[in-house]
């Protein structure tokens, strides 16, 4: 994990280019606007992880010596880790693209591409077609996550993981860019629809962060190849991963308890869910350990008026909450 984006502060990343090499050392120097980007989009990922894994006994913790940990891995959690950052950096990137934020990219070309095709409905019948506006322009901000997120492991015994680690990039970069949509917009006089022009755009990155967690509920195990070039699932009749999937070669821990070593923060005082079966309930969240309820008061606004103007008055209310937490 040393050197890499995720456990480094994304604010000194170029200050620490001693531990980066070819197009990461590359877009420091030359590209600095783009390597912000980064941060941003890697800030995204985690976020975003942390949401998906919010029910888990795994929570995608924010601490970097518990999440460090996991980075040096090679489990299911950590080929998710890589693929919600290596989307979050291709996401922000091209939105920045479409904001007008950075000088090496704007919006998507066009010229070249074949008119939309015109969906059913009422209203649409003759009505002309053309691309316009301002369609994300996705590849860029692929290639730049790819120049970046990719960097070149060292050779050796890492080369296994090493194809691991930049299979579950590629995957997460696809999460984005196979999934683009297309907007449109009608013109015409007094609400006619006789011109309809259209630009793709990104999915919300929720989509891209709901996507990869079903790839991540059906990773494949695999196995280095005797060449040392070649990744192989693990299991009889299994089909090979896609480009999509994610993959892992070791199984996780528990996570029950607290574990440095594997970066387990463990789940004792997990707020849980007492009648749910799924994660999030406490007979799975505390592994069997049991729970306790506990009634808390918080604070919230209420009786909120609006005054002319424009402000919002609100009151603070007292509200008791049941909370059964993990013993």
């Amino acid at each position: 994990a040393v050197g890499s984006p995720l456990v480094m502060d994304p604010n000194s990343i170029c200050r620490k280019t001693k531990r980066l090499a070819g197009k990461q050392a590359e877009l420091c120097q030359l590209e600095p606007e783009i390597v912000q980007e980064v941060a941003k989009g890697t800030k995204l990922g985690v976020r975003e992880c942390q949401y998906q894994f919010r029910f888990r006994r795994w929570n995608s913790t924010s601490h970097s010596k518990y999440f460090g940990k996991i980075l040096q891995q090679d489990i299911r959690e950590t080929a998710f880790v890589y693929a919600i950052t290596a989307a979050g950096v291709s996401h922000a990137i091209t939105q920045a693209c479409s904001m007008g934020e950075l000088l090496q990219c704007g919006c998507e070309l066009t010229r070249s591409r074949t008119p939309p095709s015109p969906t059913a409905g009422p209203g649409t019948e003759g009505t002309a077609w053309e691309w316009g506006g301002c369609g994300d322009d996705v590849q860029f901000g692929y290639e730049k996550s790819q120049q970046f997120m990719d960097a070149k492991n060292k050779k050796g015994k890492n080369d296994i993981r090493a194809l691991i680690d930049l299979h579950n990039n590629e995957a997460g970069r696809l999460a984005v860019r196979s999934y683009m949509r297309t907007e449109c917009k009608c013109h015409g006089l007094s609400g006619s629809c006789t011109l309809r022009t259209c630009w793709r755009k990104m999915p919300h990155f929720r989509e891209v962060g709901d996507r990869l967690l079903e790839r991540f509920n059906g990773a494949f195990k695999v196995m280095g190849g005797n060449d040392g070039k070649t990744l192989i699932p693990v299991g009889d009749n299994i089909k090979p991963p896609d480009k999509q999937d994610l993959i892992y070669s070791a199984d996780s821990p528990d996570f029950c308890s607290a574990n440095r070593k594997t970066g387990s923060l463990g789940t004792r005082g997990r707020v849980c869910n007492s009648t749910a079966m799924d994660t999030s309930g406490c007979d799975l969240l505390c592994c069997g350990r049991g729970h306790r309820d506990e009634t808390v008061v918080l604070e919230e606004n209420c009786l909120c008026r609006f005054h002319w103007c424009c402000v919002v008055q609100c009151r603070k209310c007292s509200v008791r909450q049941e909370l059964s937490l993990c013993v």
